[in-house]
C-alpha cells in the first residue's frame, strides 16, 4: 500500500522539549508547596492538557485550580520557546524532505498554542495540511483519539499513514489508530519493550526520515 500520509509528533520529535515541560511543572509544584513524587513525569507524558493540570493539582497536591496550573506552566513554556527554541537536530529538512512527497499532518500533546508558536517560530507551519492539539480530543495518548483525528483532516486512510514517535504512550495511541510507527526514542524517557513491539522500524535520528523508509514501514 502506497504511503497516504506522514504525522509527526511534536515534544521529543520535532522539538527537545519534555524535560522543558518536566522542569516547568517542577518549578510550578515547588514554588507552591505541592509534593513531586517518583515516576511524576514519565506519569504525564502523553496526557493532554485537560489531564496533567488536574494530575498535578490532585496528585502532586498544588492548591490552584487546574486552567490556573495550565495557564502557568504554558506562560513558562512560551518563554522559553520565544528566547530559544530547543528545534532537535535535522528536523527543519526531516519536515521539508516528507513534504515534498506527501501530506503532513502533527498529532500533539501540547497544547494548541504552543504547538503554533512551535511551527511559526520554526517556519514549519506551511508544510503541514493537519495540526491537532489532544486538548481538542476527548482523551490524550494512549489514547488514539489524536491521531484519529489528525488522519481524519488530513482525508486519509489510517492503514495508508505512518507515524513518527518518541514515547511509549505515542507510539501506542498511533498504532491503536491505525498508523504504521516510526520510533525515534527519546533517550530520557525511553519507551518499553511493549510499546517497542508495535512499531514498524526504530530510528536513532531525523535524518534516518526519507521517502524510501516510509513506503517500507507502510508495505
Amino acid at each position: 500500500m502506497s504511503v497516504g500520509a506522514v504525522v509527526f509528533d511534536m515534544d521529543g520529535v520535532l522539538v527537545d522539549s519534555e524535560h522543558l515541560w518536566d522542569q516547568a511543572r517542577r518549578d510550578l509544584v515547588a514554588e507552591t508547596g505541592g509534593v513531586w513524587p517518583q515516576g511524576a513525569e514519565t506519569a504525564m507524558l502523553g496526557m493532554s492538557s485537560k489531564e496533567w493540570p488536574v494530575y498535578v493539582a490532585e496528585e502532586l497536591h498544588v492548591p490552584l485550580s487546574p486552567a490556573e496550573i495550565n495557564a502557568d506552566v504554558v506562560r513558562r513554556m512560551r518563554a522559553g520557546y520565544e528566547r530559544e527554541l530547543p528545534l532537535l537536530p535535522g528536523a527543519v529538512a526531516a519536515v521539508e524532505r516528507l513534504a515534498a512527497a506527501f501530506p503532513l499532518g502533527l498529532a500533539s500533546s501540547s497544547n494548541r498554542e504552543i504547538i503554533d508558536l512551535v511551527l511559526a517560530e520554526s517556519g514549519l507551519h506551511a508544510h503541514f495540511t493537519a495540526t491537532v492539539s489532544s486538548e481538542e480530543v476527548a482523551a490524550g495518548k494512549p489514547s488514539p483519539d489524536v491521531y484519529a483525528a489528525c488522519v481524519e483532516r488530513l482525508g486519509a486512510d489510517p492503514a495508508a499513514c505512518v507515524a513518527v514517535e518518541d514515547s511509549g504512550n505515542g507510539i501506542r495511541s498511533a498504532a491503536a489508530a491505525g498508523l504504521a510507527v516510526i520510533a525515534l526514542p527519546n533517550p530520557q524517557y525511553p519507551p518499553g519493550a511493549d510499546a517497542l513491539a508495535l512499531v514498524g522500524t526504530v530510528v536513532s535520528s531525523l535524518d534516518e526520515l526519507d521517502v524510501d523508509l516510509m513506503q517500507r514501514v507502510r508495505r
